[in-house]
């Protein structure tokens, strides 16, 4: 079983869970293309990396989710970045440069963040709906967001659509 992205569940609302993701490190490609090619177009750079497309030639074990992030809340703008997490307890000084220029590695330090899951396959539309509602209900819990957004998609392509295990994460201010 592919291993998930460590966090502790905080408070559950309806609608959402706010929750404190541990400090991870994420390997990131910055994406220029619309949302339903940015997974894609990044994919196989990040892929390279943990299959040894690294100076150590070192395999990683993948992890879930892979993140399409939008750092700030201009939804139709065409720059996402997709990332993949490393395994959990991996610090910067752990992993093997990328030989990929594409590919950037990003400590990240322990967050709070919500989060909503939802089934079907992360379409923009889709997507945009899950956003837009979750953002809403912690508006009415008097939860200060971030313009961040993320959409974190736990199960291959290739799954039935209907399926499709997805959520929306989106860090407190």
């Amino acid at each position: 079983m592919t291993k998930r992205q460590e966090f502790t569940v905080l408070k559950t609302y309806p609608g959402f869970e706010l929750r404190e993701y541990k400090p991870c490190v994420i390997a990131e490609v910055k994406s220029s293309a619309n949302y339903s090619d940015a997974g894609s177009s990044a994919f196989g750079s990040l892929f390279g990396y943990i299959s040894k497309g690294n100076k150590a030639e070192q395999a990683i074990a993948m992890t879930a989710p892979v993140i399409t992030a939008k750092r700030n809340d201009n939804l139709t703008e065409d720059q996402w970045f997709v990332s993949f997490v490393m395994p959990a307890g991996s610090t910067l000084a752990d992993m093997p440069l990328p030989i990929n220029s594409k590919v950037v590695l990003r400590e990240l330090a322990a967050e709070v963040c919500v989060a909503a899951s939802f089934r079907g396959k992360a379409t923009s539309a889709l997507s945009a709906q899950k956003i837009a509602a979750l953002r809403a209900a912690a508006e009415k819990q008097n939860v200060a967001l971030s313009a961040e957004t993320r959409v974190a998609r736990f199960d291959p392509p290739f799954k039935p659509s209907f399926l499709q295990y997805n959520e929306i994460v989106i860090p407190t201010l």
